[in-house]
């Protein structure tokens, strides 16, 4: 069975930096667009980045726009969301999301990992 591993997630100050991880489980993940959800308290979950398998397409969320940057390493398998000048607001679940759509990954992606807390204090 399929999985994403999150990791990297914890507490951090306004202004400060995190970068999360996720390592799928299993084989074939090099032809999947992968990317980042989020759940704030009292929100509903949002779309945060997407990448492309080849890493050629990148799109945020305007809300982390300049902020956050997502990449990934396709030798490694694994892809990583670096967030920075971070604020009280970004504090949320972070999710691992994987669809061989990109157009897909934004709305309903296939795949999900169990979730990462990031929490921004004030």
């Amino acid at each position: 069975q399929v999985q994403l591993v999150e990791s990297g997630g914890g507490l951090v100050q306004a202004g400060g930096s995190l970068r999360l991880s996720c390592a799928p489980s299993g084989r074939g993940f090099s032809n999947y667009a992968m990317g980042w959800f989020r759940q704030g308290p009292g929100k509903e979950r949002e779309f945060v980045a997407g990448i492309s398998w080849s890493a050629g397409t990148k799109y945020y969320a305007d809300s982390v726009k300049g902020r956050f940057t997502i990449s990934r390493d396709n030798a490694k398998n694994t892809v990583y969301l670096e967030m920075n000048s971070l604020k009280p607001e970004d504090t949320a679940v972070y999710y691992c999301v994987a669809d061989l759509s990109p157009l897909v990954l934004r709305t309903g992606p296939r795949y999900w990992g169990q979730g990462t807390q990031v929490t921004v204090s004030s």
